[in-house]
């Protein structure tokens, strides 16, 4: 069964994004945008919000741009290919190798777990991610740890009323002083 992920950079106090909505802080340099890459490219199909999927929409056409380094087109090609379900219910359509979610997230990762294909079902976002762990949906959870304390924003982890018990399965410092970390959730 495909396994469901929650993957984003993080402040060290747990933030996604500080106060002001500001996410420069979690720019990687090159060692951290490679490793960011790879993990995009083992993934079987990416869950996003609207508002992610909007942030996101750079890369559909970032391939197009001459100037772009090679890391920089390489990821653009991956996520350009990569399939997508956005959760929203304002947009009336959604570009490239996306597609609007047709239930609700549960229903989403049920029909995903049961269709064939590799590679985990990757949810991006707070707001969707605190939703599926509420419904005791993810399986891992791996942080990109910036060491920057931004003081508040949104939060990494969703704010639940239950003890989630974690097993620890990767860790990786970078040279800039990012500490990737890998749980898994005990069941």
């Amino acid at each position: 069964m495909r396994s469901v992920t929650y993957s984003m950079s993080v402040s060290l106090d747990g933030y996604i994004v500080g106060p002001d909505g500001d996410f420069g802080w979690t720019a990687p340099d090159e060692e951290v945008f490679r490793f960011a890459t790879d993990e995009v490219r083992a993934l079987g199909v990416h869950l996003m919000g609207r508002r992610l999927y909007e942030t996101m929409l750079y890369w559909e056409t970032a391939g197009q741009d001459p100037s772009l380094d090679f890391p920089t087109l390489d990821f653009a090609a991956i996520w350009k290919r990569l399939p997508k379900v956005v959760f929203s219910t304002t947009l009336p359509e959604v570009q490239g190798n996306a597609r609007l979610a047709s239930g609700g997230l549960a229903e989403e990762i049920a029909r995903l777990r049961a269709e064939p294909g590799e590679g985990p079902i990757a949810i991006g976002g707070a707001t969707l991610a605190a939703e599926a762990a509420a419904l005791d949906l993810i399986d891992e959870y791996r942080a990109r740890v910036y060491p920057v304390l931004v003081g508040g924003g949104i939060p990494f982890f969703p704010r639940r009323q239950r003890r989630v018990d974690l097993e620890l399965a990767e860790t990786r410092t970078f040279d800039s002083g990012v500490v990737y970390v890998r749980y898994r959730v005990v069941r």
